[in-house]
């Protein structure tokens, strides 16, 4: 029988954008998928497992999940048939990824020749790669932060809002305009691009306090501005002087929709005591910080990541994000909230259940999404991972589905050949593969 009921119809409307990614698309190439008869925007997921141990059968409808049931319960006899079965035999399916601290503008930019080219058709190109290329690890949501004002004027903020266009249906792409002076004569300039980028489509204000010459006063017009607009606030800071962070903090509390921080790695170079005090102000605040485990993204001289599980026994929410991708502050940036959720875990001491609510449950709450359980009337944001245990998908990851608004729109599939071996076949050792090697 099923453990989740059908659900009544959702407003909310099923995705019917452009076409699958460069992994592949909802309607086709879906590993043990077959083409049915019925209601085509229906998808039934088979034979997933849950973190709790059970093997279930999943069904999608409109955008969200309408039932979950024991294996084979949904697979016939229900009230309507699906339009597309997913086979995820070997599967560990879970709430789907978000990213919330992103750098669409910058991304994919370090092999360049000189600085980072802010012509809109590279920023626009660089911004839908870098998107498309999260979203295949599993991210089905990104908030990119965009700098505004200076040689780029508003022109790379333009171009991340076309490339949020052109991902409708495949990923939720929202953007950060990031102003970098907004005080004194010089932040005239800046403050009047940061009222125009909310005007173009920003939906979050955002920008970097320890770069300007009054960082309280860059704080206090940042907070006016999202007042003015009902935006939330998403402010990069290095954490290191506790007495600016305090006066933040104090300015923060309470602003609704929320305000976020990070990286806030110089939380984890003050004295313990100081740290600990700071820690219980955020939380009192009711701030979120995000943390970024694989690497800062302001330079290559600041790779300390905020001290998580301190934060987390104060009651601060943490989420975690990727920060540079492949621009100069991180070369070798993956972008893999998988691989953030794995650090959490091997160097930072969390729980791998923990690891992975930074960078899905966490995270999304961080950029005021819709929570996610793979329970019927939950949206249908879910990836499936090659495994039967957390700790051992997070360890590996390699094979992934990943589902956005119903549909499946990315596949990563990995494929393990081994020479032939009667030791592994005597123990019963599992396989991963086609095949073996001849």
């Amino acid at each position: 029988m099923p453990d989740s009921q059908p659900q009544p119809p959702h407003s909310s409307s099923s995705s019917s954008g452009s076409s699958g990614s460069s992994s592949s698309s909802g309607s086709s190439g879906s590993p043990g998928s077959s083409g049915r008869v019925g209601d085509p925007a229906a998808l039934l997921l088979c034979g997933a497992r849950l973190t709790d141990g059970r093997t279930v059968d999943v069904r999608l409808s409109g955008g969200r999940i309408e039932a979950v049931g024991t294996a084979g319960s949904l697979a016939a006899g229900g009230a309507r048939d699906c339009g597309m079965r997913v086979d995820l035999s070997g599967y560990l399916l879970l709430p789907a990824p978000a990213e919330p601290h992103a750098h669409g503008d910058t991304a994919l930019s370090a092999e360049d020749d000189g600085p980072a080219s802010y012509e809109p058709q590279d920023v626009q190109r660089r911004a839908t790669e870098a998107a498309l290329l999260q979203l295949g690890h599993g991210a089905t949501a990104l908030r990119a932060h965009v700098r505004v004002g200076d040689v780029q004027g508003l022109g790379a903020l333009g171009a991340v809002l076309q490339a949020r266009r052109s991902l409708r249906g495949l990923t939720e792409l929202t953007t950060v305009a990031m102003p970098r002076i907004l005080t004194g004569v010089a932040g005239a300039e800046g403050l009047a691009m940061l009222r125009d980028a909310l005007k173009m489509g920003a939906s979050v204000v955002g920008g970097c306090p320890d770069l300007d010459p009054d960082p309280t006063g860059y704080v206090e017009t940042v907070l006016e501005v999202a007042s003015e607009h009902g935006c939330p606030v998403d402010l990069h800071t290095d954490a290191a002087d506790p007495a600016r962070l305090a006066r933040i903090v104090a300015m923060a509390g309470g602003l609704r929709p929320g305000v976020t921080l990070g990286p806030c790695g110089g939380l984890g170079r003050l004295p313990a005591e100081t740290a600990r005090r700071t820690a219980d102000q955020l939380a009192a605040a009711g701030v979120t910080v995000v943390c970024l485990p694989q690497g800062g993204c302001g330079g290559t001289d600041r790779r300390d990541t905020a001290p998580v599980r301190l934060l987390r026994a104060a009651g601060v929410r943490v989420a975690a994000g990727s920060g540079a991708l492949r621009d100069l502050s991180n070369p070798v940036g993956r972008g893999d909230p998988l691989e953030a959720a794995y650090l959490l875990a091997s160097r930072y001491g969390l729980r791998p259940e923990d690891s992975y609510d930074a960078v899905s449950s966490s995270a999304r709450s961080a950029m005021g999404l819709p929570e996610v359980r793979v329970e019927a009337g939950f949206p249908a944001e879910l990836l499936a991972l090659r495994g039967d245990r957390l700790a051992g998908a997070l360890s590996l990851a390699y094979s992934r589905i990943v589902v956005h608004r119903g549909r499946v729109v990315a596949r990563t599939s990995a494929v393990r050949e081994y020479c032939n071996s009667a030791a592994a076949a005597e123990l019963g050792l599992p396989r991963q593969g086609r095949g073996e090697l001849s």
